[in-house]
């Protein structure tokens, strides 16, 4: 069984169809790359499993239960998490205080307590700058601050939208790496990524969207290597 797992999902924005009747799997221990250009509908496809937009249509299966109807923080407290695109933290806060925001779900003060451990061993610069507030941190150090934020509520996997956006080319192959150290733990990742070439690098399986509808689908390496993939997306 999938550890997630998407129907036919169709979701509008008014009259516009965004989402137009996709279908696809994770499964457990994976890194899923779903790539795309701008507009293709990879933000919208993470929202709505997140339970952030609703589906018109199709149904999404969270370890075999369907969670298309359940509400956003319900879907964190059953272990999935998101990091959203933009990053998004609480600028005004320090970076422990997001960091706690991100457990707000869990009740264990101890296993909070060794979670900030693990996170602070994964993000030392975090460490570093945990009484500073986060809207003073670069690009990069927010970046990092919203994957430990969204690793603070012990997900079985995390959605991951464009984290290497704007980033600079150091920070960048940072980023890659933690997410590698983050699926090697144990951890599911699907990562939207705009970066078509470091995503295929680090994925198993991967998915091409475009216009609302995946066109193709395989093995990352294999798609790598596709012609039509390098022209499109690679630069090639």
């Amino acid at each position: 069984m999938a550890m997630l797992e998407v129907k036919d999902l169709e979701v509008y924005y008014g009259v516009i169809q965004a989402i137009k009747g996709i279908s696809f799997t994770v499964n457990e221990g994976e890194v899923i790359a779903l790539i795309g250009a701008n507009g293709a509908g990879k933000t919208t496809t993470l929202q709505t499993i997140t339970g952030m937009l609703s589906p018109k249509k199709g149904s999404i299966l969270f370890e075999g239960t369907d969670i298309t109807k359940v509400p956003g923080h319900k879907i964190v407290s059953m272990g999935m998490a998101h990091v959203p695109e933009g990053r998004r933290v609480f600028a005004e806060l320090s970076v422990l205080a997001n960091l706690k925001l991100g457990a707000y779900t869990r009740k264990d003060k101890k296993e909070i307590a060794d979670s900030l451990e693990r996170v602070y061993a994964s993000f030392p610069r975090l460490k570093e700058r945990q009484n500073q507030l986060a809207g003073t941190l670069s690009g990069g150090e927010q970046q990092m601050l919203a994957m430990g934020r969204a690793l603070m509520s012990k997900p079985r996997i995390v959605l991951m939208d464009e984290p290497s956006m704007g980033l600079s080319p150091i920070f960048v192959e940072e980023i890659f790496n933690i997410i590698k150290e983050i699926s090697a733990s144990g951890t599911t990742v699907l990562l939207v990524e705009q970066n078509a070439k470091k995503a295929l690098s680090i994925a198993d399986r991967a998915y091409v969207l475009e216009t609302g509808k995946i066109v193709l689908s395989g093995d990352a390496k294999e798609l790598m290597n596709n012609e039509s993939i390098k022209k499109a997306y690679l630069g090639e």
